[in-house]
């Protein structure tokens, strides 16, 4: 019984914390709203520039991350450790995917004098700079949760190797999904903002 109450406990804590972690990025879209209201030409030049086929492919890369963590609770539920493991581990290998197609996104971008505060964007449209500034503190942020994700999967991975997550206590696993999840959602928000309806 106490067990059990250990796990609701630690399932509305998560929840508490996914939460603050909506205000935030909420924060940040309204913020977005906000700006695209008085900048909606410069937002849409500025937009243009961004990749959409990178975009998309990390749509897809972070939609199958999801797809592998749910299956791993799945698994870890039956039993099935070593699936668990795979399945974690595929997580892991897309985070890295979309982190290392962000990195070339960036990269071009800075390369191109593109990034916040820079003497090209300072010569241009104003609407377009505090575009580029939020895109690049928007994605920033959500690549740093990213990268929280990708080593809290780990961490539980390594939980599950030794035995310490199993069918019978999986919390750590579930929460960690959660969070992955919530990574996946805003991601779904960001990129149709920043590539596709401008």
């Amino acid at each position: 019984m106490s067990h059990l109450k250990d796990d609701s406990g630690a399932k509305l804590g998560m929840w508490l914390f996914l939460f603050t972690e909506l205000l935030l990025f909420g924060g940040l879209f309204l913020l977005y709203s906000a700006y695209l209201s008085r900048y909606p030409h410069d937002f849409s030049s500025a937009g243009r520039q961004l990749n959409v086929v990178f975009g998309t492919i990390n749509t897809v890369v972070l939609l199958t991350s999801s797809l592998f963590v749910a299956m791993a609770v799945t698994a870890v539920q039956r039993g099935e450790p070593r699936r668990t493991l795979w399945l974690l581990g595929g997580t892991i290998l897309c985070a890295a995917i979309f982190m290392a197609i962000k990195y070339v996104e960036w990269s071009t971008k800075i390369l191109h004098g593109i990034y916040p505060n820079s003497p090209h964007l300072a010569a241009g449209p104003p609407g377009e700079s505090v575009f580029f500034s939020l895109y690049f503190m928007t994605t920033g942020i959500h690549g740093l949760h990213v990268l929280i994700g990708a080593t809290l999967l780990a961490w539980v991975g390594a939980k599950v190797k030794r035995g310490a997550v199993h069918s019978g206590d999986y919390i750590l696993l579930e929460n960690g999904a959660l969070y992955w999840h919530l990574v996946d959602l805003i991601w779904i928000f960001i990129f149709p903002l920043y590539y596709l309806i401008l």
